[in-house]
């Protein structure tokens, strides 16, 4: 059943010629009146007056309220323009309403007022009736929607802490040192499949090996609460299933491979990343200094260059693994540069370090002294790199490796001057730096020669 408001105007009904024809029609007596547009089943049943009587009753109940003088019209809605003249024009008394109730309900209405289009409501009527009813598949439309905009929300969260939790300062790391590595194996008119294919298979490999941050959650939840554990954003069975998942990934693919150098790189940077973390007799050896700075010498400068290095010999059919100058000077550099990493990283973690009672080396002998001597081995690094890069034979290459380690280490001491050690924050910044010249020291591998 549609209701349509009074005073129905020319104007109201412009936009539809055919409906303003037929209310033209209509005699003024009609004007102004709230007419009942029902089916012609509705209008042929036996409680038909009956309904347009009630109905009509009670809109006009609503339009008057009782005032001093009788019953006095109350504000109705707006209606802009001739419609509202014509509004106040058409105000029956309330005996003549109820009169025109009775005879217009017993009257069938003209053949071309039946059919109506619905484009012919009027504003006011709209607005008395207020939005149109939602339907059921528009409800259903803007619930999917709205789970879908869940489900994203949920998957750009969980992208968020993997990626936290996958630490990318050494996920890059370890990409520029697989690339650097295994750039210095290549010789003259080398790069073809069978390299791509090795690179790929370390690269990935490698990649996937490096995703094993499980402990130290209550020390974590005090010097890096950003990460996903510490901070609730993955429980731990979900954190013990994305390492056990990569780490198989990993070794199979090592394994596929056929690469012996390859699949010994990826294992035994697996055990020592278990023997430096776990929390279990005879392990967890990141309390001892000596021990955590073995572990990440073993990684990051022996079994990364060497390992890579001679996958990809063997990948381009060497008959076996030979040790070059510029391999053997890119893992001296990388000892002394794995040494700083060792102990730069404890430096910021004093606080929590202390309170879980993990005696490293920043705790017994503070900060500032840790500091001031990592600066002094990279220091002396950059020092044996510049000799090493004079006894090039090719010019090019002493020029850049010794301009290029030149500005390195006047950029580190420029860095570690302006760090305030008392600032943790401060110092994980120099930390992050001394990352910065890793990636860089891995650029420059490829020209020794």
């Amino acid at each position: 059943m549609q209701v349509l408001a009074r005073a129905e105007d020319q104007h109201d009904f412009a936009g539809c010629a055919g409906a303003s024809r037929s209310v033209d029609r209509l005699t003024s007596k009609r004007q102004g009146l709230l007419l009942l547009n029902l089916s012609p089943a509705v209008r042929r049943s036996s409680n038909l007056q009956g309904l347009c009587v009630g109905l009509m009753t009670a809109a006009r109940a609503a339009w008057l309220v009782p005032g001093a003088g009788g019953s006095v019209a109350a504000p109705r809605p707006r209606i802009a323009g001739p419609a509202q003249a014509c509004f106040l024009r058409h105000v029956p008394s309330q005996q003549q309403h109820r009169q025109q109730q009775l005879s217009q309900a017993q009257q069938p209405l003209p053949q071309q007022a039946r059919h109506r289009p619905r484009c012919t409501r009027l504003h006011a009527a709209a607005d008395e009736a207020g939005p149109a009813p939602t339907s059921s598949s528009d409800l259903g439309v803007q619930q999917a929607a709205g789970g879908l905009q869940a489900r994203l929300a949920a998957l750009g969260a969980f992208l968020d802490a993997l990626y936290r939790f996958s630490r990318p300062h050494t996920m890059l790391g370890t990409a520029v040192s697989v690339t650097s590595v295994s750039a210095l194996a290549l010789g003259p008119g080398q790069l073809g499949a069978p390299a791509l294919l090795a690179f790929a298979q370390a690269i990935v490999a490698a990649l996937l090996m490096n995703i094993s941050i499980l402990y130290d959650i209550e020390i974590d939840r005090i010097n890096k609460p950003y990460l996903p554990l510490a901070a609730g954003d993955f429980s731990v069975p979900t954190g013990w299933a994305l390492v056990v998942a990569t780490g198989a990934a990993s070794l199979a693919i090592g394994a596929a491979s056929g690469s012996l150098p390859l699949l010994a790189t990826l294992g035994g940077s697996l055990l020592l990343g278990l023997a430096y973390s776990t929390d279990l007799p005879l392990l967890r050896w990141k309390r001892s200094p000596v021990l955590a700075a073995a572990c990440i010498l073993a990684v990051r400068a022996v079994l990364v260059q060497l390992g890579f290095f001679f996958h990809m010999q063997l990948a381009l059919g060497s008959a076996a693994p030979a040790i070059t100058r510029p391999i053997a000077f890119a893992t001296a550099f990388m000892l002394l540069f794995s040494v700083v990493i060792a102990l730069f990283k404890d430096i910021p973690d004093v606080a929590g370090d202390s309170k879980a009672g993990v005696r490293t080396l920043s705790v017994r002998l503070g900060p500032p002294r840790v500091f001031w001597a990592c600066i002094a081995i990279l220091e002396a690094a950059y020092v044996g790199a510049i000799l090493v890069g004079l006894q090039s034979d090719l010019l090019w290459s002493r020029v850049a490796t010794t301009v290029a380690h030149l500005a390195l280490g006047a950029l580190l001491l420029w860095r570690a001057r302006q760090t305030d050690l008392t600032s943790p924050k401060e110092i994980s910044r120099c930390y992050m730096f001394t990352w910065g010249l890793f990636y860089a020291e891995y650029l420059l591998f490829p020209l020794l020669r």
